[in-house]
């Protein structure tokens, strides 16, 4: 490890030293920390940032992830029958037997 001199103002260095004191570390390893914080950028601005940003990419994420669900099978609309649909719903051949031949029972004219 290498030494570094500085200088700082007197009153500084003991509140700090008492700070320290209280922490149960030194002045040397508190001096450390804050150099290495400084250095890998996770100073509190930093942090807040990264936060800030993390929020923002995990709600995007979530509004996507929404929005490429299939919506609940109750909550689906239902689509209107085609004209088509409509015309083969009912068995239409009956209705035309029973309006040829007037004579015919209930029993004949549905197919069982």
């Amino acid at each position: 490890m290498s030494n570094l001199t500085i200088s700082l103002d007197d009153e500084l260095i003991k509140q700090a030293r008492i700070r320290v004191a209280q922490q149960g570390t030194s002045l040397s390893a508190k001096v450390r920390e804050l150099l290495q914080h400084y250095v890998n950028g996770t100073d509190d601005a930093t942090k807040r940032l990264r936060e800030e940003s993390t929020t923002k990419l995990m709600l995007a994420i979530e509004h996507a992830t929404l929005a490429t669900q299939a919506p609940p099978p109750s909550a689906q609309v239902t689509t209107k029958a085609t004209l088509r649909e409509a015309l083969y719903a009912d068995d239409f051949r009956a209705k035309d037997r029973n309006a040829s031949s007037p004579n015919t029972t209930a029993a004949q004219q549905e197919p069982q």
